[in-house]
């Protein structure tokens, strides 16, 4: 079984995002985590606040970029960071809740501030493994 986990990958001028997992769900969670990642370490972040998200879109791709667009909207209008995720996906309605905390500038250091999930290189799918990948990149 794949253990779930969370990657950067290079892009010429923006930072590309990538979630493996077990199921599509936690591949979302991991791409989500992997967002925090190119901001901040994710295990600086207290898990203070929580916030729903629920997305609906019409195939898997886009409803990863809602994800990933819905959290880069939360976080810029709350002035959060995330450091936990949880998803449950039916069909292709995610629901959704991340938990974090104010962005303290000093503590936390935020490397880039995301601007959006892109739809390049924008990709859900399922390994010869078993394991799911959800991937895209963000502008920064």
């Amino acid at each position: 079984m794949v253990e779930p986990h969370a990657e950067l990958f290079g892009h010429s001028a923006d930072i590309g995002v990538r979630g493996i997992g077990p199921t599509r769900a936690s591949a979302f969670e991991q791409a989500a985590l992997a967002l925090t990642m190119a901001v901040t370490d994710p295990a600086g972040i207290a898990l203070k606040e929580a916030v729903d998200v629920t997305c609906e879109a019409p195939d898997d791709a886009f409803l990863l970029n809602d994800w990933l667009n819905a959290l880069i909207y939360e976080m810029a209008m709350r002035h959060l960071v995330f450091g936990r995720f949880s998803v449950a996906i039916e069909g292709h309605r995610l629901r959704g809740q991340a938990w974090g905390e104010p962005v303290d500038r000093i503590r936390h250091m935020p490397a880039v501030e995301p601007k959006g999930a892109t739809l390049t290189a924008l990709k859900v799918d399922r390994r010869g493994d078993g394991a799911w990948v959800a991937e895209c990149i963000v502008d920064v």
